[in-house]
C-alpha cells in the first residue's frame, strides 16, 4: 500500500504530482479515416484490442498524491487483473463474487452496472469507507458474480481540419465503432448478478 506519510493511505490508482501526461494531447486522423492516432504513436499506446490510451508517466510515490485524479495505466491494470483499487493486491473474490465499493448516488440500481472503479479487498473496503470523502457521503458494498470487460471511458473525437475535434467524455463499448475515435483513460466493466452487502 502506497503512502505519502506513515499515517496517510494513498490509493493504488491515485495519481502523484510527479506523474505527468498532456491535458490536451495532439491526435491526428488515421490515414484511412478509421479513427484517431498519435502522430508519433508507439506500440505501447494501444491495448490488445487496438484502443488508443492516454499517455502517462508512472512514478508512484513521487511528489504529492492527487486523490481526485485517477492514473490511467494503474486503473486499467487494476480493472484488467481485478486488483484492489486501494492497495493494488488481488481484490476480495469468493464463491459469491468479487467485492466492489461504489459511491451511493441515491439513484435506484439497475440490473447491470457500468463501473470504472476497480474492485476492492475487504480490509481496504472498511478503510476506504472511513477515509474517502466521497464514500463517507454514502457508499454501496456489493459482490458481483459477473463482471465482464465492457469498454472504456474516454474523450471522443470527430473528424475535423486541421485535426480531429474533441466532442465529449463518454463510456463506449468495445463493439461500438466510436471506440476508434476515443482516447481512453479508464477501463470499464459491466457488473451483474450482484448482491448488495451494505448501503
Amino acid at each position: 500500500m502506497s503512502s505519502a506519510k506513515a499515517d496517510s493511505v494513498v490509493p493504488y490508482i491515485a495519481t502523484w504530482s510527479e506523474e505527468h501526461w498532456d491535458e490536451h494531447p495532439r491526435v491526428v486522423e488515421r490515414p484511412d479515416g478509421s479513427g484517431i492516432a498519435y502522430p508519433d504513436e508507439i506500440l505501447a499506446d494501444r491495448d490488445q484490442r487496438g484502443v488508443l490510451w492516454d499517455r502517462a508517466t508512472s512514478r508512484p510515490g513521487h511528489g504529492k498524491p492527487q486523490f481526485a485524479r485517477i492514473h490511467p495505466l494503474r486503473q486499467r491494470r487494476a480493472m484488467r487483473k481485478l486488483l484492489c483499487q486501494t492497495c493494488g493486491n488481488p481484490a476480495d473474490n469468493t464463491c459469491h463474487g468479487v467485492l466492489w465499493v461504489l459511491r451511493d448516488t441515491g439513484q435506484p440500481l439497475t440490473e447491470h452496472l457500468l463501473v470504472s472503479e476497480p474492485p476492492i479487498c475487504l480490509p481496504c473496503a472498511r478503510l476506504s469507507a472511513k477515509l474517502c470523502p466521497a464514500l463517507r457521503k454514502g457508499h454501496i458494498l456489493l459482490r458481483a458474480e459477473s463482471f465482464r470487460l465492457f469498454g472504456v471511458d474516454g474523450l471522443r473525437y470527430r473528424t475535423g481540419h486541421p485535426a480531429p475535434v474533441p466532442i465529449d467524455h463518454h463510456v463506449v463499448s468495445f463493439t461500438d465503432p466510436a471506440i476508434r475515435w476515443t482516447l481512453a483513460d479508464k477501463l470499464v466493466r459491466e457488473i451483474g448478478d450482484y448482491t448488495i452487502l451494505t448501503r
